[in-house]
């Protein structure tokens, strides 16, 4: 690696990752070299994520030729590699990922002594015997061994770490903390925390204590173990010896590091212990255990190939030799002819998603090994997905058999029949970014949209940065700055021949502007949507879509570790506006304003502050200048304390503090930070002494309250000069200045501008309370903003002259916004007693950016792949049987616990109307453009039902109380004649149908709730 801030660590590359594994992680990471051994699909697919990653070095080994069934997932492969050796082909391709990881080929014979040079050894595609050898070897050797496969739509991993493997952070979440307001001396001394928010610690972890005031015996003690008592209070064990506690004090958690033993590969077959996937299938676990151990004896007696596709004889011996190894176990548990028959009908299966799901999986096992960052697995898991196979499916044996194509091993699992159906689906993929990527990657090795109908439609407005290309594999750095969704669609193209010109790129943002093109023949044109969004409003958006033209929608998102997916299909489940998030908490005006005590409130305010001086003052000196009568029209609501303000910052910009040189943006950022961190201080503890108390008699400064202290301007400061630094420059940038880095230059400048001394004043109002009034109490000074109008400079004196607003960019670091982020933000918590923070984690908080790592994605964009093959094979093949809602699956998982968590998704909530009932997705649909009459009559006569309001959008249509003209003249229009009679506009011309919304009453006046109205207006 090479980089920047974080050692040797490229920050601009692996920045999203970074927040996930954090720099020691990274840094262990790059000393790990990896062995990868078999190279079809599921070891290019872990290949890619740990190369992506970022380990020191990844070694392939592969010598068998390509066959055409490989390119069913290996992505790497194209048909004229067929014969070629899988690792020297694969090779080069996985190395263009990163440049930073170089990628090469193991040449000699895979013998125990070649892997005794590697940190961490993955299996995947050899013998059973061969297997065994080389995990006693490693077992040996301490070198981590993973064994790992998937047969058609099951899979196992396992892992063998060793003895004494630490973990240093079992979680990876950030270490809890809280203010203490008081601690028992007792045998077991129980801690009360604030009650505005609770602990969230649990029994067994450990904390220590700062800023603790009479018993400081607690003050950077050693870890304290927990026992919880209460949401907010837990012990810490004896404190009887300490001093009385009188006031304050945080607590913080400590990780502690945990010691785990592996067993070996051998003894773990004989006594395994399972990490179950999903806990509806409590009893698969030891069931596969078995299974897979009969595939491998099966190839041992028949010469290395494994049971035929849908072949009896095959999948009887392997129920007879799986019964044969339970048998002699000792663990023996009852198995299920059906499951293992399924499982020898598979075994030569090769599907995408799964690959996808156990590639991200085994990759983050990887990262595991290699840095003890998270929990790994102990030691075996299995996954079945069975659910995913066609309604009423029972294929015959020439129905599963290979037919010479790509696609043979999906075929072996789902048949030539489903494999049509999948070339013709027509799918609209919103987004191409890292799981957009993903999601193309395994829709092209799916052959989804690659027949005479199919059809792939994929948006993204976003061009490639550099930051993308550690998850979002299909880019190179050759692309930075071209368009995602043109490129994403060129490298899959090349993926799978088939699906050249089959997808439709966009680079439109989906919304209301955007319905001229995704409209609605565009949606009777797709059979479904699949959302690869980073955002709730686009989502929303494109769930409201799916709604209105009843079409399924699979969702997903991740989180660092974390990802989630959901299924949302027309009739069948809720949609996924039905149920939302608790809003994110906000931080109130006043904590940030006047009484912070967290390092988010200081940053929060330092992002506010970056607007407030070197955006908004820009942007309203551009609108003063361009737009005749600006005050007249920008104030026409606001009141004259923000008039003042506004006017106030304006004259400021363009006449009394305007530079000329840099030297007088030196001086500008030195009065600022006079005002920021010594006045502002001063008037705060003048309002509020340190000894004040309040009207209770309770001490005003206490918890969460810090009393303040003013920051003296030192030169010799590095913080200092670094605020000075970016502010200066900002402020230089805004009037197209040029600045400068000379530290000592600017250090010079600074220290020699004279501040005036500042005396506070009385009758300053401070905001105390959230629920206070900024303004309450502050007059209005109507002679004071007149006399400032009067002395605004005339804009015809400025004709051409515009500044630079500062569009906040967090990626960018020579544009001085997250150099000055973090100098404002840990000044101000100088002033508060707070704990600085880093530039890295402060631009996280700031630019609220979301961790990420590839190997979250893959997973995740599986499980929604497997959600996809449920889509396509919904519906029996006489079309009598339909899938129920409990075959899907809404999935959670964290892979840093590890956790898997899966649930039937939610049924839609049914409303009665009369003696029927409806959900979200119904609606009265009328063919034609109907008047509004014809409305009302047909809801009296079919519904009973009187109508006493309809709107369209934000527009009302009718309401029962209009006027005898008003309703004359409305009744006889047609809904398209109606809406441009409200509105003045015509419907635009892509709308085909027009949505209502109405209000109804019973015959005994009761309002009736009802589903919208959908009228075609081109009918």
């Amino acid at each position: 690696m090479s980089g920047n801030t974080s050692g040797d660590i490229d920050e601009s590359l692996y920045s999203r990752q970074l927040y996930v594994l954090g720099a020691d992680a990274m840094k262990k990471m790059s000393a790990s070299n990896v062995l990868i051994v078999g190279l079809k699909g599921l070891g290019c697919e872990v290949a890619k994520n740990i190369v992506l990653a970022g380990v020191k070095s990844v070694t392939l080994y592969d010598p068998s030729p390509v066959a055409i069934s490989d390119l069913s997932t290996q992505f790497f492969l194209h048909q004229e590699d067929v014969g070629k050796p899988r690792a020297q082909v694969s090779a080069p391709r996985l190395a263009e990922l990163n440049q930073y990881v170089p990628v090469s080929v193991l040449d000699t014979e895979l013998t125990p002594e070649a892997i005794a040079t590697f940190k961490c050894v993955v299996v995947t595609d050899i013998p059973q015997q061969q297997k065994l050898e080389l995990s006693e070897a490693a077992h040996q050797n301490n070198v981590y061994f993973i064994s790992t496969e998937t047969r058609g739509l099951f899979g196992y991993t396992f892992n063998d770490f060793g003895k004494d493997f630490v973990v240093v952070d079992p979680t990876g979440e950030e270490p809890l903390s809280g203010m203490v307001a008081n601690i028992e001396q007792a045998e077991e001394g129980v801690v009360m925390c604030l009650d505005e928010t609770r602990h969230g610690l649990e029994d067994g972890q450990f904390v220590t204590f700062s800023e603790v005031q009479g018993m400081t015996e607690l003050n950077d003690c050693e870890p304290r173990k927990v026992k919880v008592i209460g949401p907010y209070t837990f012990s810490i064990g004896d404190t009887r010896s300490l001093s009385a506690y009188t006031r304050g004090g945080l607590f913080k958690q400590v990780k502690m590091p945990a010691v785990l033993n592996f067993k070996s590969f051998k003894s773990a077959l004989e006594e395994p212990e399972y990490f179950y996937s999903d806990f509806a299938k409590f009893d698969r676990p030891a069931q596969l255990h078995v299974g897979f151990q009969a595939l491998h004896a099966f190839a041992a007696a028949n010469g290395g190939r494994m049971p035929r596709p849908g072949n009896d004889d095959d999948a009887t011996e392997v129920i007879r030799l799986a019964n044969q190894i339970n048998d002699a176990w000792s663990q023996k548990t009852e198995l299920d002819d059906k499951l293992l028959k399924q499982l020898s009908y598979q075994a030569t299966g090769d599907l995408s998603p799964m690959v996808a799901v156990f590639g991200g999986l085994v990759a983050q096992e990887v990262l595991k090994a290699c840095t003890g960052k998270f929990s790994p697995i102990n030691n075996f898991m299995y996954f079945d997905a069975l659910e995913c196979l066609p309604i009423g499916f029972e294929p015959t044996e020439a129905d599963l058999a290979p037919v010479g194509s790509r696609y043979d091993g999906q075929i072996a699992v789902f048949g030539r029949e489903f494999q049509e159906k999948l070339s013709n689906y027509r799918e609209f993929l919103v987004g191409s970014g890292a799981i957009g990527c993903e999601m193309l990657k395994n829709w092209a090795m799916m052959g989804i949209a690659s027949g005479k109908n199919g059809v792939i439609h994929v948006t993204d407005m976003d061009t490639i940065e550099k930051s993308n290309l550690n998850r979002q594999f299909l880019f190179r750095p050759a692309d930075v700055g071209k368009l995602k969704s043109d490129t994403a669609a060129e490298a899959v193209a090349k993926m799978n021949p088939d699906i050249a010109g089959k997808i439709v790129t966009h680079q439109d943002r989906v919304g209301l502007e955007t319905e001229v093109v995704y409209n609605d023949e565009f949606y009777e044109g797709v059979d479904g949507v699949t959302n690869a969004l980073d955002n709730v409003v686009a989502r929303k958006y494109m769930d409201q879509r799916c709604v209105f033209y009843r079409k399924p929608l699979l969702e997903s998102g991740t989180l660092g570790t974390k990802g989630n997916t959901q299924v949302v299909i027309p009739h069948l489940t809720e949609s996924y506006s039905a149920s939302q998030d608790p809003a994110e908490k906000q931080i109130p005006i006043c904590t940030l304003k006047n009484f912070p005590h967290a390092i988010e409130h200081t940053i929060q305010w330092a992002r506010d502050l970056f607007e407030g001086l070197f955006t908004q003052p820009a942007e309203s000196v551009n609108a003063y200048l361009s737009t005749p009568d600006y005050i007249d029209k920008a104030f026409a609501t606001v009141g004259d304390s923000v008039k003042i303000e506004t006017l106030e910052k304006i004259r400021s910009f363009l006449v009394t503090d305007k530079p000329m040189a840099f030297a007088d943006c030196v001086a500008w950022a030195r009065k600022n930070f006079e005002e920021l961190y010594n006045n502002a201080a001063q008037q705060l503890l003048f309002n509020f002494p340190a000894d004040a108390v309040t009207s209770s008699g309770q001490p005003f400064w206490s918890p969460p309250k810090r009393v303040p202290t003013a920051v003296t301007f030192d030169p010799a400061s590095d913080l200092h000069i670094d605020f000075i630094m970016a502010a200066a420059n900002l402020h230089a940038f805004n009037y197209g200045l040029k600045g400068s880095r000379d530290r000592d230059q600017i250090k010079q400048l600074a220290a020699a501008v004279t501040v005036p001394k500042f005396v506070p004043k009385s009758g300053v109002k401070i905001q105390v309370n959230e629920n206070e009034d900024p303004g309450a109490g502050v007059e209005s000074d109507a002679d004071g903003l007149s006399t400032l109008v009067a002395s605004m400079p005339d804009p015809a004196e400025f004709a051409g002259v515009r500044l630079a607003p500062a569009d906040f960019e967090k990626d960018d670091d020579s544009n001085f916004h997250i150099d000055f982020i973090t100098a404002a933000s840990n000044l101000r918590a100088s002033n508060y007693g707070i704990e600085p923070e880093d530039r890295f984690r402060t631009k996280q908080i700031a630019g609220k950016i979301i961790p990420a790592i590839a190997t979250t994605t893959s997973l995740v964009t599986g499980l929604v792949c497997l959600e996809l093959y449920k889509l396509i094979g919904s519906v029996s093949r006489d079309g009598q049987t339909v899938r129920k809602v409990d075959d899907y699956k809404n999935g959670f998982i964290n892979l840093a616990l590890p956790f898997f968590g899966f649930s039937e998704p939610i049924p839609p909530v049914k409303t009665k109307c009369n003696d029927s009932e409806f959900t979200e997705w119904d609606s009265f649909d009328y063919d034609h453009d109907i008047t509004l009459q014809e409305l009302i009559d047909d809801f009296e006569n079919t519904h009973k039902l009187e109508l006493t309001m309809v709107s369209s959008g934000v527009s009302m249509l009718y309401a029962s109380f209009y006027s005898k003209k008003k309703l004359e003249s409305r009744l006889p229009m047609r809904v398209s004649e109606l809406v441009k009679s409200v509105t003045g506009k015509d419907v635009p011309a892509h709308t085909k149908w027009v949505m209502l919304d109405v209000c109804c009453e019973d015959a005994e006046g009761e309002d009736v709730e009802v589903p919208a109205i959908h009228v075609n207006v081109r009918n």
